[in-house]
């Protein structure tokens, strides 16, 4: 099966995180969003990863060839057009069966029950509790999609598209691409995948909407931040021995082979990786230190920690802290991105 990447787009509801780095490459609980959604799809059968990329898009072909041992090809969308666009461009991989993932979100399904099915299509659903924000799906008795409706006026359905979509023969989505765009059939001046998939329904394409046990966004930092609370929560407490002595650890706590963490305590729900360094801090709960990090006489909890960063003398809560960013001093909330430096006061009395 050839699995389907679309990337090109800025992210900007992420910035500044995404100013200088791919969204799927931005980092939550012990990895990056690609990295756990790319953990979902591996256990089929991938013949083939397409990614459609555009901004940065060399970060993300360098971080798919150097990880993944799976052909991989790049097409580039100079003009973001929307989505049905995106995939306009990667139509030479519009044959036989295709997954189309969108990596804004994690996610958990039974992707192996795909090859069982006879219909043309799958697309992944989740009840939301308001619909306006997300394309939907209504569906017939029998369980059928009926529409496609992208963020609809009216609550016609409350079942949202989680961005996971399965076609049995990708040349029924192909030939539906094309029909929609020489119609110059537009929603909000781009080409939605959910019109091209209504084509397809009226056409007489038989759809199905499949349940994800699991559907966490990564594309605000609030939401960046719920996402790394659940997967930290489902971590395995795996600490090396030799950390143990004078530290105190909180399971479930991984910490990766390389970290130095001395006279600390991390945890619950905590991750540290290699290179990091954590001395005389308080790490958790809900936090994840990327590569390199480094926490000196600080506290930082419910917490993103990007490579390199520096917080020294901190307290943080709820925060994302960007790559090679140096935090010094005072009591904060941040969201700042990668390379800036914040010397913060005391707290207020």
């Amino acid at each position: 099966m050839k699995v389907i990447i679309p990337a090109a787009g800025l992210g900007t509801r992420l910035r500044p995180h995404t100013l200088h780095r791919p969204k799927p490459l931005v980092a939550v609980a012990g990895d990056t969003v690609l990295g756990h959604v790319m953990r979902r799809l591996l256990v089929l059968d991938v013949t083939e990863l397409v990614f459609i990329v555009g901004h940065l898009g060399d970060q993300l072909e360098a971080y798919v060839r150097s990880r993944y041992h799976v052909p991989a090809s790049f097409v580039r969308q100079h003009d973001l057009l929307g989505q049905a666009h995106a995939l306009a461009l990667a139509e030479e991989w519009l044959d036989g069966p295709v997954l189309i993932v969108f990596v804004d979100t994690v996610f958990e399904a039974d992707l192996g029950r795909l090859t069982e099915t006879n219909a043309d299509g799958v697309v992944f659903t989740h009840p939301v509790d308001d619909p306006s924000r997300f394309g939907v799906v209504t569906l017939a008795d029998d369980g059928h999609i009926t529409r496609f409706v992208e963020k609809p006026a009216e609550p016609i359905s409350n079942l949202a598209v989680v961005g996971v979509y399965y076609l049995r023969q990708g040349a029924q989505l192909r030939a539906a691409i094309a029909q929609l765009i020489a119609a110059g059939r537009q929603t909000k001046g781009e080409y939605y995948l959910a019109d091209a998939l209504q084509v397809m329904v009226e056409a007489g394409a038989r759809m199905e909407a499949w349940s994800v046990s699991m559907w966490e966004d990564c594309g605000t930092a609030p939401a960046l931040l719920r996402t790394n609370r659940y997967l930290l929560e489902r971590i395995e407490h795996s600490v090396p021995d030799h950390l143990h002595e004078g530290n105190v650890f909180v399971p479930p706590v991984r910490v990766e082979a390389g970290a130095q963490i001395r006279q600390s305590v991390v945890g619950p729900f905590a991750h540290v990786a290699s290179g990091c360094r954590v001395l005389r801090s308080i790490v958790g709960p809900h936090t994840s230190l990327a590569e390199g990090a480094s926490v000196t006489d600080a506290l930082v909890r419910d917490g993103i920690v990007e490579a390199r960063a520096t917080v020294t003398e901190a307290g943080l809560t709820g925060s994302v802290v960007g790559a090679d960013a140096v935090v010094r001093g005072g009591f904060e909330r941040l969201n700042i991105g990668d390379h800036s430096t914040f010397e913060l006061g005391p707290p207020e009395s």
